[in-house]
Parts: C-alpha cells; structure tokens; sequence
C-alpha cells in the first residue's frame, strides 16, 4: 500500500556489508526507507549517500541529532558495537546490530539490558537465521526423514579477499575482532547447528593462523556436544587459494543423511530409504542470496507492528558463547563449557 507505514533508517558504516543490506533493502524490504548514512571516512559515507539517496554523515552523534530516522543498522568493527548502540539508546532510536553481538558476554549482557532499560528494540543481525534450507532441514528431521540424528558437520571456507599490507581490515585485528574466523564469519555456521540441532553445551577445539598479518586464527577446527548428546564438527578456514567440492553442512541419521551443498548450484539434498540416490528438496542457495533482505524485513515489522523476531537479541549469545569457549578450550586443550 502506497500509504503504509515506513521505518526510517540510517546505514551506519559504509563498507560491504552495507552494500549487501542495501540491496536487501530495494528486493524483500519494502517497509524501510534509508534517510541517512554514517561513516567516518567522508568520501566513503558521500559516494554511498549518492547510491541509495540519503543524506551523509560522519559522525554518528551528530545523525542522531539531526536526522530525522526511527532506527539504525549498525555495521561497525566488533569493538564499537557497545559504544554504537549505547549511543542510539540513549537517542531512544531502535538497533538493529551486526553481529558478533559484541567481543565478550559480559559486553553483550550490557547491550542487552540497555536496550531493555532504554525501552527501545534491538535485534542482533544473523542472516543465517533466515536460511530456509537450514529452516526445512530441521523440519525433515523433526519429522524423521532420517531416524535419530547421531552426528553432524559444518563446513566453513570463506575466501580471502585482496587487502592493502600498508592499511590492514580491522577484522585483522584481535582488538578491534575479538578473535578470528569463529567469532566472526564462524557466526554463520554456528547459527544453523543450533536452529538444527538444538543448544551446544561443550566444546573442544584447536586453531593455527596461515595468515601472517591475521592476528586471529585462521583456521579452526572443534567438536561440539549438543545437550541432546549429538557429537559435531565444525570447520572454519580463511581460504587462500583453490577450493574443491564440499557441502556447507552434512546431518547423519540413523536411517539417512541431510546434505546442504556449498555454492550457487548448492541444493538441500535428502537420503534416506526412500530416497537412496539422493531427493533434491530445494535449492540452498536461493534463501541465502535474499537473507539480509529478509532479516532487515523482519527488523521493520518488529519496530513497525511489534512482530515478534524471528530470533529475539539474546538468542545471539549462542554464536559468541560457543567462539569464546572454543578459544577457551585452545588455551586449556581440553572440554569448555558453552553456557
């Protein structure tokens, strides 16, 4: 409807995730309207204003000031996650945070109970959440496609991009990251175990680095005990070259198996009895490609309506929970805890 509510939101940080919310924005969100953007390099934070149509900023104090807006989508270093959203409760402006949630829980707690004494609503961004391949692969195994599930796989490999040696991402960074690879793109993978198979409840894990200016690790290998007692494995590498075939998830059953293939042509693939070569369920590939969209959605209707999420904030201390036992665990070389 031409006259339905809009939720006016500032882009906070003008990086490539920006682009990507951006995009989600104009394809599955139609309830929002971008009225600002804020980051601290200027020509950055003008080149993109001009792209969506909004107006610039490079202070975040002064757009919540002056802009006329009801939320903000914070893109900002894991570091100023707190600072970012204590800002915007204070304005008594809604949040929609990147996650990690923050660098520590006892920073996520506080983040938490800000937005609850500030009254206003926060959500933690976690696209995975709206993965439907992981949403019907939990289905399929609710409805015992594949008999009681007795161990899974998550594969994560995400590609290098090029970086300048003489100006370094912050991602690079323990101060500004928090950690490697588990804490931040490990998020995606950690999420789907949990809408899968339930809460992790301990962890054993170990790391290298490959990557010589990359503070954090590089590479991180863990086995996870769910508390139904389901053993899993979980893989992140910050590739540097070539990769081969491998599918993002593998769920084995006692009857059957769950694969949810890597890459565009990925499908969600059920094996069971019925099934022996393999029943091409849905495309894996399709849901992620519109998942920010479909979060930043999600977002305008909780703000918009009171929608309940489909994951309230809280929900994202599983992700940094786990990251933070596994460096635990790398320090201890033994089972750590998650809760």
């Amino acid at each position: 409807m031409a006259d339905e509510a809009k939720l006016k939101l500032a882009l906070v940080g003008c990086g490539g995730i920006a682009r990507a919310h951006w995009y989600g924005i104009q394809h599955f969100a139609p309830r929002i309207e971008v009225s600002a953007v804020v980051d601290v390099n200027e020509e950055a934070a003008k080149t993109f204003a001009e792209h969506v149509g909004a107006k610039p900023y490079t202070s975040l104090e002064r757009c919540l000031y002056e802009a006329d807006l009801d939320a903000l989508d914070l893109m900002l270093p894991h570091h100023l996650h707190e600072w970012g959203a204590s800002a915007c409760f204070r304005a008594k402006k809604h949040v929609l945070l990147e996650k990690p949630i923050a660098m520590d829980v006892s920073t996520a707690e506080r983040i938490l109970k800000g937005a609850k004494e500030a009254g206003i609503k926060l959500m933690v961004a976690e696209q995975a959440q709206y993965w439907m391949d992981v949403v019907k692969t939990r289905q399929l195994i609710d409805a015992g496609a594949i008999g009681d599930v007795i161990t899974a796989r998550a594969c994560f490999y995400d590609p290098l991009k090029p970086f300048d040696s003489d100006n370094l991402p912050w991602r690079f960074h323990l101060s500004k990251a928090g950690g490697g690879i588990s804490i931040d793109g490990g998020a995606h993978w950690i999420r789907p175990m949990r809408m899968m198979l339930g809460e992790i409840d301990e962890v054993v894990a170990a790391t290298t680095r490959h990557i010589p200016e990359m503070e954090g690790e590089s590479v991180a290998q863990a086995v996870l005990r769910f508390d139904s007692g389901v053993i899993g494995t979980f893989q992140a590498v910050q590739s540097t070259g070539a990769l081969g075939p491998i599918e993002d998830f593998r769920i084995t059953g006692k009857s059957g198996e769950i694969v949810i293939e890597r890459g565009r042509e990925g499908r969600l693939m059920l094996y069971n009895e019925a099934n022996p070569q393999g029943q091409n369920v849905m495309s894996a590939f399709e849901s992620k490609a519109a998942s920010y969209g479909v979060e930043l959605a999600d977002f305008a209707d909780h703000v918009l309506d009171d929608k309940p999420l489909a994951a309230p904030p809280e929900y994202a201390l599983g992700e940094l929970r786990t990251a933070i036992a596994m460096y635990r665990s790398v320090r201890t070389k033994r089972w750590e805890k998650v809760w």
